[in-house]
């Protein structure tokens, strides 16, 4: 099974008012695929074929293939006798203004020498690329007309919902002008495709070309870009994805007017919040964003966001999973001033920011092996109720495991093999900074606060952990 760069279109019902099964979508459909474009691209390629072989200087192979390999055009990898050849592919696209604005995905003009647009009445133009955007995987062209071209708009993909009809139109392998319905299946699917997933999930049939295509709602509103599909032989097996518009129309906005994305950014490191934080934390239910660190000078430091805070709502929206802030955020207009909800102590706390601009993404550093302990180390003491071995921070533990001069806690000296610790991904090296949200200095003050959730009829601690990868929130089970 894979997932295939494709469209998918889905039809969404209004959840204003509930609708049954439509009559027909004949309508609709003859409404909408004016607006609606094939997308072809031309990209020109060096037919280089296979490189000669390397052989010893003086070899008496050398001059008989470097004669072979000539006459092909390939005889030192850069001939310049090489033929080029032009390589061609299909896909979807759609006007979004009648001054010839159009949408597509990212990847369906990637790499192209030569972009043509073809329009409903088979009207053939030439497009460039206005911006794009390959973590969203969209891009906006612009063709030349003398003409008011039809369009769509933008609706609400927020307000789609699980069963909605919708309706996609695009170009599966080349057959222009294919219209195909279904419902959304799922919404916020994470596909691994880029790190602001949240697709929306439908079974309408699309296929290869689709990409780019239009995903509408029942009142003829964009609700998503089809762009993927799941399937494990090629073709459609009723599970495609789309970007949600309300995803892409910043980032279309961005691209007409700055001719780049400008994401808006908040300056933390978020986890998930699993079933055992949330217990330890008080809160009733498994959702929201844990803060595990800031970036200082950042709109969350400014705004007085803590390490600890779990995010449970952004601009009025709420944040079931932790994916979900990352996508919030980059739509949210830089420069805004929004309200954030976050849990703080067992209370929500209301906290006012000011959006800034990502300047770069954030790239997280793989874990690194924490290196071997010879001999035990000073002050080593055993915490049953963990599974590990704790010690004070000196000198000789931050050379030994190459911990920061400035981190401060207890460092993991030992971790047992068959504990929550071990599975809970704890190792040798690692700094415990806090322990439910208390700084720690001694064995002692870590004891205490495993002894105080207990009391507190608390099932696991929370830790907060540093290591090379930085930050993170660790429950971590507490034994009888």
């Amino acid at each position: 099974m894979m997932v295939l760069s494709l469209t998918v279109a889905t039809l969404t019902a209004s959840p204003a008012h509930a609708r049954g099964t439509p009559d027909g979508f004949a309508d609709l459909a003859e409404r909408l695929q004016p607006a609606v474009v094939n997308i072809s691209t031309t990209t020109i390629m060096s037919d280089r074929g296979p490189e000669m072989p390397q052989f010893p200087p003086g070899s008496p192979f050398d001059e008989f293939f470097k004669e072979f390999f000539d006459k092909r055009g390939n005889g030192n990898g850069n001939n310049q006798n090489a033929i080029p050849r032009r390589a061609t592919s299909l896909g979807s696209g759609f006007i979004i203004d009648p001054e010839g604005y159009i949408v597509t995905n990212n990847h369906v003009i990637q790499d192209a020498e030569e972009i043509t647009v073809i329009l409903y009445d088979d009207t053939v133009l030439k497009a460039e690329v206005v911006g794009r955007d390959a973590k969203v995987d969209v891009a906006l062209l612009k063709v030349d007309t003398k003409r008011k071209l039809p369009s769509v708009s933008f609706g609400d993909s927020d307000q789609a919902r699980v069963g909605d009809w919708v309706m996609a139109i695009g170009n599966p392998f080349g057959l222009g002008g294919t219209v195909t319905a279904g419902i959304i299946s799922a919404k916020t699917r994470d596909i691994n495709a880029g790190p602001y997933d949240s697709f929306i999930q439908t079974d309408a049939s699309i296929n290869r070309g689709n990409s780019g295509g239009p995903l509408f709602n029942m009142d003829g509103e964009v609700i998503g870009i089809n762009t993927a599909i799941f399937s494990p032989s090629g073709g459609s097996v009723g599970i495609g994805f789309a970007t949600p518009a309300n995803l892409a129309k910043q980032v279309l906005t961005d691209l007409r007017k700055y001719g780049k994305t400008r994401r808006g950014w908040l300056g933390v490191r978020i986890q998930t919040v699993s079933d055992e934080i949330a217990e330890s934390l008080g809160l009733k239910r498994t959702y929201g964003a844990l803060v595990s660190s800031i970036q200082d000078g950042s709109p969350a430091a400014t705004a007085g966001v803590q390490v600890g805070d779990v995010v449970l709502e952004f601009n009025g929206r709420e944040i079931k999973d932790m994916r979900r802030l990352p996508a919030i955020v980059a739509e949210t207009e830089i420069g805004s001033k929004v309200s954030m909800e976050v849990w703080r102590n067992g209370e929500r706390k209301t906290l006012k920011v000011t959006v800034g601009g990502l300047a770069e993404e954030d790239e997280q550093d793989s874990e690194a092996p924490a290196k071997a302990a010879p001999t035990a180390e000073v002050g080593d003491t055993a915490i049953a109720a963990l599974g590990i071995n704790v010690a004070p921070l000196s000198d000789a533990s931050r050379e030994r495991f190459d911990i920061p001069a400035d981190a401060k806690g207890l460092v993991v000296t030992e971790v047992n093999a068959k504990s929550q610790a071990a599975e809970k991904g704890l190792r040798q090296g690692d700094v415990i900074v806090e322990a439910n949200q208390t700084a720690l200095s001694t064995a002692a003050d870590l004891t205490a606060q495993a002894a105080k959730a207990k009391e507190t009829g608390r099932k696991s601690l929370l830790l907060l952990v540093q290591n090379s990868s930085g930050m993170r929130f660790v429950a971590l089970p507490l034994t009888e």
